[in-house]
């Protein structure tokens, strides 16, 4: 046992090592079907001559973190350990094309079941891309395929990447970058960070990836011209239709998700689809984000016990108690931890919060007139109105009006201030800056006089009046504290187009947001808050405010829209309350 495992498993909370000797050969061939030469690392217990292997996947490399975590301190649990380089990376043949990765995959595994040293029995493991190579070969693999350990990651990356329609700028440029650079690994953050920051606010996006990489990034460009949800591009890179097909063969799956992680909602869609094919995942999901080192251990624990279950090592890493509960939770805000049958919970309410005249949140649909009646008052001028003591002044309007008007300006982009992001700015953050923006709304609750527990899915209807059909609708929830600090909890964004959703009569659109899921404590004598923007760049790339394409707007203009919170427009978030 080296010393990192050693200090690796005591902080991941892993029992002695099964196997403390390891041997490693390196770079071993594999031929695949077109000829090119993929290579891994076969890591192997001191005794073991044949059993079980756990496949890793990885564009990351075979040495690092993913060697040492995912190849030698698995193998010290007593496993086999194949950690392979996808196509185009670290040795090996080809060009990476990202998350098409099923034709290797499954010819990786026919080779590794025809070795003898493998029993016929597979597992898979890894995080993030490393999952996604798991569920490429997954449908294909047979019944060599005994269990997986999934841990951040889809069965699909496209929805992650154009989330509500927006483009996920900042995961996307970032890790384009990176994979660009490959071996400047972790310091590719401070090495080129300064361009990447250039990437981000290059118009037109056609040239963000020359500016970030120093080089033109051909998937990156993809990217930006396939966004059309039916791309054959995206539906070639997606294996979403066929989870039901794994949970159907009795594969044993774990799943490790954040409630800040960027695959989150996609990660529940696969779980949804195991549970309707009859299948009973091990879900997990805490106050994480993609990269939290908690996470990714409990994530390697839950992995490693459903490999000891499945292979006949049960007790060795330890059992996850028997009490029928396949969905552990442990909330944000203090809230504790939930032991669930299923997923979505069961003892929930769904209890929606409006947005009111007064900037208030409140839980009764509101009855100010509609803008038919309000229309004959005529309407309002901007003015400065400061409904929530103890916070700066709004840019709001007249309480006898009933629409909020703000201006988003792509010039000046409404910034990203934490969130589901990829990079180290991720997670829960103050929004206190972000609030004071004139092109922020926001809708404060009164204080709480017992704690508001909200777990499951979440979602938004905002209705908006604009002269423009082409703009994006950030909605966000926030916890604000006794001392006034704002923090994130969930939020989400959607990309309006002409006709879709269609207008009412009177012009305006009900714009429907899927949030982030959603498990929180706020506790009381604290308040619910709600923003609504027009953006959170370079999260989501900007609107430019025309409809050109989205590698191709190359002109900015300044849009003004209403948000409308009247009784014919009950603008609304609703969270799932326990009680």
């Amino acid at each position: 046992m080296s010393a990192a495992t050693r200090l690796l498993r005591r902080g991941i909370g892993l029992p002695s090592p099964r196997a403390p000797r390891v041997r490693v050969v390196r770079d071993v061939a594999v031929p695949m079907p077109d000829g090119a030469v993929l290579r891994h690392d076969h890591h192997r217990p001191v005794g073991v001559d044949r059993g079980p292997v756990v496949l890793v996947r990885s564009p990351y490399g075979r040495a690092g973190w993913v060697g040492t975590v995912f190849g030698r301190l698995v193998a010290e649990r007593g496993y086999q350990v194949v950690v392979q380089s996808v196509r185009g990376t670290a040795g090996s043949e080809g060009e990476l094309s990202p998350f098409d990765e099923a034709d290797d995959g499954v010819a990786t595994v026919r080779w590794l079941v025809a070795q003898p040293w493998c029993d016929g029995r597979l597992a898979t493991l890894g995080p993030s891309y490393l999952g996604i190579t798991q569920w490429a070969l997954a449908p294909e693999a047979g019944d060599a395929l005994r269990a997986m350990g999934t841990l951040v990651t889809a069965s699909q990356f496209r929805d992650q990447t154009y989330p509500g329609g927006a483009f996920s700028l900042d995961n996307a440029l970032s890790w384009a970058a990176m994979m660009t650079h490959p071996g400047l690994g972790e310091r590719l953050v401070e090495a080129v960070r300064h361009r990447v920051q250039a990437g981000f606010g290059t118009v037109p996006l056609s040239q963000a990836d020359l500016v970030a990489a120093g080089t033109p990034i051909d998937f990156f460009q993809d990217w930006l011209r396939e966004d059309d949800p039916d791309s054959a591009y995206w539906a070639k890179r997606s294996y979403a239709a066929r989870v039901g097909e794994v949970g159907r063969r009795g594969v044993a799956v774990s799943m490790t998700g954040g409630w800040q992680d960027i695959f989150l909602p996609w990660q529940l869609a696969d779980h949804a689809a195991l549970r309707a094919a009859g299948a009973r995942p091990l879900l997990r999901i805490g106050p994480w984000v993609h990269t939290t080192p908690a996470g990714m251990a409990a994530g390697i624990r839950d992995a490693l016990r459903t490999f000891d279950e499945t292979f006949g090592h049960a007790g060795q890493t330890g059992a996850v108690p028997d009490d029928g509960a396949r969905v552990l939770l442990e909330l944000s805000g203090g809230g504790g931890e939930r032991r669930l049958a299923d997923w979505p919970p069961q003892h929930t309410t769904e209890r929606a919060f409006y947005l009111r005249t007064d900037h208030g949140l409140g839980t009764e649909a509101p009855t100010f007139p509609t803008r038919g009646d309000a229309a004959d008052m005529g309407r309002a001028p901007l003015r400065s109105v400061s409904p929530d003591p103890g916070r700066a002044p709004l840019r709001s309007v007249s309480p006898y009006w009933a629409g909020t008007r703000i201006v988003y300006d792509p010039q000046d982009p409404t910034p990203a201030v934490g969130g589901p992001i990829l990079s180290g700015r991720s997670g829960p953050r103050d929004q206190t800056a972000l609030e004071a923006r004139d092109d922020v709304v926001v809708f404060t609750g009164p204080v709480l006089d017992a704690d508001v527990v909200a777990v499951g899915p979440a979602r938004a209807t905002v209705h908006v009046r604009a002269e423009v059909e082409h703009l994006d609708v950030f909605v966000r929830v926030c916890d604000v504290d006794p001392a006034g600090r704002s923090v994130n909890v969930t939020d989400g964004i959607r990309r309006i187009r002409p006709g879709a959703p269609a207008a009412a009569e009177d012009g305006t659109v009900a714009v429907d947001v899927e949030l982030w899921p959603v498990g929180h404590r706020f506790a009381a004598g604290h308040r619910i808050r709600v923003q609504v923007s027009g953006g959170a760049h370079p999260r989501f790339a900007r609107h430019t405010g025309t409809g050109a394409p989205l590698g191709d707007g190359r002109v900015l203009v300044a849009r003004e829209r209403e948000i409308l919170h009247d009784a014919a427009h009950p603008s609304h978030v609703v969270l799932p309350v326990e009680g």
